[in-house]
């Protein structure tokens, strides 16, 4: 049967009331959102659809106001929701919070893994990864609000294999799946080739198709039967039920800023990296230069959101982008990767990989190097950022990434709040400080578990802050560097809520990070 062409308004007609559907994006990449448009304006008008179970591998909050997982933001709507990430999605949190539906998350690989599992009828995903943290169902089995506490439903399982213990994630069977194309044939191949990332939409419209479920592929443009090379084909027209004709407001490459498609994203143009403007010098860079400090060379990298993306900026200012292999858990490959609400693309890609694949080689060991923000670390050597401060974030690729790197530099600011922090002569002038405390005895959540890597002993964990920095030793979170300027005492120690363990070899950090001019690593790493 060859796929039909129809508009968005009647795609929302067919999704059924209690459909698990499958959202492919990532954040404000490959979103379907004409279809997403039109299924909130349709639930308005009529009361349907009602109670879908919505599965979404990371976050797809779009711009971050309406677009995304925000038109699901109404009561009724939703009955459940199953994702790894709920970044960008202001309208959607009051509801997870007021348990309005049990919202479960895992980590992002697990679920694009899913996909996989879903469409070839595997039991679902074994993988050790989220051991020890908030996913482990000795700990909350990746139940986020008491809506999901209060359920039976077991979204993953501690099992043993051969005397060692893994987490068993159950398949599930998908009843539409929604996905995001740029160009569709008069046949109904779809190619992804303007995309700035290639993520699952493969794996989700098979695991879709092959649940019995329909498969909705919104695209950009029809041209005729033949016009698409058979290897920019993504998804065969065998496996689409519907493609719909995205609108002019809601379509394209992004939905950041003016949503112009950025060529370089996708490999259609190659820009000078002098045109990547470098980081001010501020407290987040002295953060990020403190890291790339821990590159030598060769290295296969990934860097996570917040504080850690400046440093691809860093590595660009520094020259060192053809001496590393960046990454970003989207799959895309070399280059500079893209800041802020554009993470998961990057300038000058060298490869784009789909999201399950790189995955894969992450959760190997395949990783040499990441840096991933932190909003809160204890005395075990636990980070969150996943659930704080209200928010509802969730883990994203974290898990996976943070568990399977050989090092590991999580990046944050020493306190949070307004604070007045000068460098200063190439020292810290601490003139006020933050009035939160984000060493905390424990984490609200475990994102990322000490014991677990201690117990794994293969990794090297820093935490970088630009007046600190710590490493995660057998014995415990050991203090290891301070900044010129800093008092111990009074700066570090008593701003904490544990006392660490204070290295012997007690150093201070680089005199280069808190001098203007660039640290000249070109000739060294």
């Amino acid at each position: 049967m060859f796929a039909k062409f129809i508009n968005a308004k009647e795609a929302a007609t067919l999704i059924e009331d209690g459909s698990t559907v499958g959202i492919d994006a990532f954040i404000s990449f490959c979103l379907a959102d004409d279809v997403l448009g039109e299924i909130e304006t349709r639930f308005l008008a009529e009361g349907h659809p009602r109670d879908l179970s919505i599965v979404n591998v990371a976050g797809i909050g779009g711009d971050g106001e309406n677009r995304g997982i925000n038109h699901f933001a109404h009561r009724g709507l939703v009955k459940r929701l199953l994702c790894s990430n709920l970044s960008l999605a202001p309208k959607i949190y009051p509801l997870i919070i007021d348990n309005i539906f049990p919202t479960f998350m895992l980590p992002q690989g697990v679920l694009s893994h899913m996909m996989r599992s879903i469409a070839s009828h595997k039991p679902g995903v074994i993988s050790k990864v989220g051991m020890k943290t908030f996913v482990d169902p000795r700990i909350d089995g990746g139940k986020i609000n008491e809506a999901a506490k209060a359920s039976d439903e077991q979204v993953v399982k501690l099992i043993e294999l051969d005397g060692e213990e893994y987490l068993h994630y159950p398949a599930f069977n998908l009843d539409a799946a929604l996905v995001k194309g740029s160009i569709a044939d008069t046949k109904g191949n779809v190619s992804i080739q303007n995309e700035a990332i290639h993520i699952e939409q493969f794996e989700m419209a098979a695991a879709a198709k092959n649940s019995g479920g329909k498969v909705f592929v919104q695209v950009d443009k029809i041209v005729p039967q033949g016009e698409i090379h058979p290897q920019m084909v993504t998804i065969p027209a065998a496996m689409i039920d519907y493609i719909v004709v995205g609108t002019p407001d809601n379509t394209g490459q992004h939905f950041i800023g003016d949503c112009k498609p950025i060529p370089s994203w996708c490999g259609d143009e190659i820009i000078p990296f002098e045109d990547i403007k470098p980081l001010p010098f501020d407290l987040p860079k002295v953060i990020c230069r403190r890291g790339v400090l821990e590159l030598n060379g060769g290295e296969f990298i990934n860097l996570g959101i917040g504080i850690s993306m400046g440093v691809s900026e860093v590595i660009n200012e520094e020259k060192l982008v053809d001496k590393i292999f960046s990454s970003t858990e989207s799959g895309v490959t070399g280059g500079v990767p893209a800041p802020g609400i554009a993470t998961g693309a990057a300038y000058n890609p060298e490869a784009m990989l789909k999201q399950p694949d790189i995955f894969d080689f992450y959760d190997g060991g395949g990783l040499d190097f990441t840096a991933l923000g932190a909003a809160e670390m204890d005395k075990y050597g636990n980070v969150n950022v996943s659930r704080f401060a209200g928010k509802v974030t969730g883990p994203g690729g974290f898990i996976n990434i943070s568990q399977g790197a050989k090092k590991v530099c999580f990046m944050s600011t020493f306190t949070a709040g307004k604070k007045d922090i000068r460098i200063e002569d190439g020292k810290l002038n601490i003139v006020s400080d933050g009035p939160y405390i984000k060493f905390k005895q424990n984490v609200g959540h475990i994102t990322f578990s000490g014991d677990h890597a201690r117990q794994m002993s293969r990794q090297k964990i820093l935490y970088i802050t630009e007046r600190a920095v710590f490493e995660l030793k057998q014995a415990g979170l050991t203090l290891v560097e301070i900044a010129p300027g800093v008092d111990l005492e009074k700066d570090i120690l008593g701003k904490m809520e544990f006392k660490p363990l204070i290295s012997d070899e007690l150093k201070l950090m680089d005199a280069r990070l808190f001098r203007p001019e660039v640290m000249g690593l070109a000739n060294i790493i």
